[in-house]
């Protein structure tokens, strides 16, 4: 008998008491807004075109002049820009942005995994994740402000395009959603823990 009891407690031990729902639905929000930071920075680094200055583009990859007589021409020579520095500066900023990209990459995974493989070890996966968002966030505003720098001359308010703007709201994203999961895994019960009796 006495082993039965024992043998009871220790599966009820084992047992992991249901997450609620809140926790539950705020940590799955944190990962589809990682996910869509991701989609937006991966695009916007693909594209590169995030300042228009009169007739010229400027990019991570390209440099391109417009007019009525020759139309669109692009350029993956950077110094044809004639500004100073552009052709290496870019080489920082868009490697920056790369590891950005990748950076989120891992981090996402270990968001996903932590919540599809709940174990002992959820809680500090969940953290490691958030702090590599965290990381991301880093290096997305590093390729951002490093673009911004080399073209300060040229740079107007307006003069962002669409891509630009995805890079900025991405790299806030990162930065939101791992203060908040960061936030969460710190006011949150281990519930992977199991029972003391």
């Amino acid at each position: 008998m006495k082993n039965g009891e024992k043998e009871a407690q220790r599966l009820l031990a084992q047992r992991r008491p249901q997450r609620p729902f809140l926790e539950s639905f705020i940590r799955a929000l944190i990962i589809v807004c990682a996910a869509l930071a991701l989609v937006l920075s991966s695009v916007s680094i693909c594209d590169g075109h995030w300042l228009l200055a009169e007739d010229r583009l400027f990019g991570l990859w390209h440099f391109c002049t417009s007019s009525n007589q020759t139309g669109t021409h692009c350029l993956r020579d950077l110094s044809w820009a004639h500004v100073p520095g552009l052709a290496v500066g870019m080489v920082l900023a868009r490697s920056v942005g790369a590891l950005a990209v990748v950076a989120a990459i891992l981090g996402l995974e270990l968001l996903m995994v932590s919540q599809v493989c709940e174990d002992l070890h959820s809680r500090r996966k969940w953290a490691m994740g958030s702090v590599v968002l965290l990381v991301s966030f880093v290096l997305s505003s590093g390729g951002l402000l490093s673009f911004v720098i080399l073209l300060w001359n040229h740079v107007t308010l307006t003069g962002f395009t669409l891509m630009f703007w995805c890079e900025f709201t991405a790299s806030f994203l990162f930065f939101l959603n791992a203060i908040s999961g960061l936030h969460i895994n710190s006011i949150t019960h281990p519930w992977g823990q199991p029972r003391k009796f």
